[in-house]
């Protein structure tokens, strides 16, 4: 799907996006492309190529959390995780005026003011942790800023979003969360159950993050979360930020008025000062739909054999919203919301004001490049 003719936003316009990717999609689609099939989810850095870079820039890009390391898949977590942060700081340090490591709030205006990318290293998963708090500090130290609970399952943390008993934190998740917060890193609860949710919220000593996902009120999917737990997370000082993904509804493929309604609803529910957007995608357009298509259905059958998968999860529903892509979907997603009449100061911190603000109070200087 190109992207040829697109709106641009003003110059000095920040946007974060809370959960992304820097992926050229169409490598990975590419016969012989890159493979992902061991991670499932998850940032290539081997498909960030100089198409996606300079469409990121194009759409308006300041900062996007990339997944790193594990996620599901038989590679030993650990060593997975570690090999991967390795490869993003090599494509870093060869791509210096397009790409800057972001470790607090600083650098993603640093970012903008120098033409970057602003790269935040995030976690979707506390697997390669194994039962070793010391491994928290290891990771802060490598740059890893953003540290998600669970993905949609069980483990020595959390229940995630698609377990059935949902028991919430173990004992060791709640160490994990104190440790987290003591070294500067934010706490992600994406993906995470109702019980999980609400209990860290209620533990945390700093404001947490829900990065990438929707309202529940609008459309009862486990990935999504309830107004309960949007409210809690608001009085907690945390932002959500709204994907675009197919749990955006229960049927049929979602659009751009889907991602406004949740980001309404969510509006409503928490405030303007709480509400983000975490795509969950990339930036550059698909160009070949019947391969994407292909690739889609491929995917979802390997997470479900690797019990991953969400409910609902079909290859008839695209990953992104097809009126909301592209290089100009920042831009459009501006213009959307000030046609329902949301001023220029909410839009500005919806697009990535707000989550400027939770990592200025919650990531730590601790260990400088």
């Amino acid at each position: 799907m190109p992207d040829k003719d697109h709106a641009q936003l003003p110059a000095q316009t920040i946007v974060v996006n809370a959960l992304g990717t820097l992926d050229n999609p169409n490598l990975l689609l590419a016969p012989g492309g890159t493979d992902r099939s061991r991670l499932a989810y998850g940032n290539s850095a081997g498909a960030v190529d100089a198409r996606s870079l300079a469409d990121a820039r194009a759409a308006g890009l300041t900062a996007v959390n990339v997944t790193l390391g594990h996620v599901a898949g038989s590679d030993d977590p650990f060593e997975a995780t570690v090999r991967d942060i390795a490869t993003w700081d090599s494509l870093i340090r060869q791509s210096p005026t397009a790409l800057r490591k972001v470790y607090t709030a600083d650098d993603i205006l640093e970012a903008q003011a120098h033409g970057q990318v602003g790269v935040i290293y995030g976690f979707q998963n506390t697997e390669m942790l194994g039962s070793d708090l010391e491994r928290i500090r290891l990771f802060a130290k490598l740059g890893v800023r953003i540290i998600q609970l669970t993905y949609n399952g069980r483990n020595r943390v959390a229940d995630g979003s698609t377990v059935a008993d949902d028991r919430g934190l173990s004992p060791f998740g709640v160490d994990v969360i104190a440790r987290l917060q003591r070294e500067g890193v934010l706490v992600d609860l994406s993906h995470s159950s109702t019980a999980t949710c609400l209990e860290a919220l209620d533990i945390a000593t700093r404001p947490l993050a829900i990065t990438h996902s929707g309202c529940r009120a609008l459309a009862d999917h486990p990935r999504n979360k309830s107004d309960a737990e949007l409210r809690r997370l608001a009085e907690n000082g945390g932002v959500i930020g709204i994907y675009s993904m197919p749990y955006l509804r229960t049927q049929g493929q979602p659009q751009a008025a889907d991602l406004i309604a949740h980001i309404e609803h969510a509006l409503e529910v928490c405030g303007e000062d709480h509400v983000g957007i975490g795509t969950d995608g990339c930036v550059s357009a698909i160009d070949d739909m019947p391969a994407y298509r292909h690739h889609l259905a491929a995917e979802i059958e390997t997470r479900r054999q690797l019990g991953i998968g969400a409910p609902g999860e079909t290859a008839e529903v695209v990953l992104f919203l097809p009126d909301l892509c592209g290089v100009g979907q920042f831009a459009r997603l501006a213009e959307l919301l000030a046609a329902r009449g949301h001023g220029e100061a909410r839009i500005a911190k919806i697009l990535g004001g707000n989550f400027v603000r939770l990592f200025n109070e919650t990531l730590t200087p601790r260990f400088p490049a």
